[in-house]
């Protein structure tokens, strides 16, 4: 079984090897630490860049935002550190990827965060003024779809859900799919085969 099948259990059950980087994102220089049973263990992965470079913040309303799905934080750390004003929620299933997390927060000195464990939304209550996800594919349509489905429960109003997914791993539906929720659905970037999709909750 491979890494990335790892990833969306709750304990992986691999050796550890971590490995640490340096990475620019949003005018910011940031490290990270990552390991084996952890999506993306050698670098940021692609999807995850240009959904931080695509989110559109301009719009976003007051409020916390949610980075659901975060793994080891490149995508909740990268926007913690770039707006200090605002709360990031960052949650995953992943108990190991939730230790990086914390690691990697308090390595860059980031400190408006929160990081818990939540298997999707059940383990969220709040409201925010964003959800952002690279969602975890290899755990299936049905897993991708409640992330996109529960948003609109957890967001204030004017509040927007922003998606990536490649366009081979399933991001029309996603598109279709966030359109009948929402009532819209926006492409921000297409960018070698990923997809940055946007609703706002009207």
């Amino acid at each position: 079984m491979s890494d990335n099948q790892f990833y969306y259990s709750k304990n992986p059950d691999v050796e550890s090897k971590p490995m640490t980087w340096n990475f620019s994102r949003l005018k910011n220089n940031l490290v990270f630490t990552s390991d084996n049973g952890v999506f993306s263990k050698h670098t940021v992965d692609y999807g995850s860049r240009v959904l931080v470079n695509h989110i559109n913040y301009s719009i976003i309303p007051a409020g916390k935002i949610l980075d659901l799905g975060t793994g080891y934080g490149p995508i909740g750390i990268a926007i913690a550190k770039a707006f200090p004003n605002r709360h990031v929620d960052m949650v995953d299933v992943n108990e190991l990827a939730l230790s990086l997390a914390k690691k990697n927060a308090a390595d860059n000195q980031v400190d408006n965060v929160t990081i818990f464990s939540s298997d999707v939304y059940q383990q969220i209550d709040d409201q925010y003024a964003a959800i952002v996800t690279n969602p975890p594919v290899r755990a299936g349509k049905k897993v991708v779809d409640a992330m996109i489905a529960g948003a609109t429960d957890h967001l204030l109003p004017t509040g927007t859900l922003t998606v990536v997914l490649q366009k081979k791993q399933g991001a029309p539906s996603a598109k279709k799919l966030m359109g009948q929720i929402f009532g819209n659905c926006d492409i921000l970037k297409r960018d070698k085969g990923y997809y940055i999709l946007q609703s706002i909750k009207k």
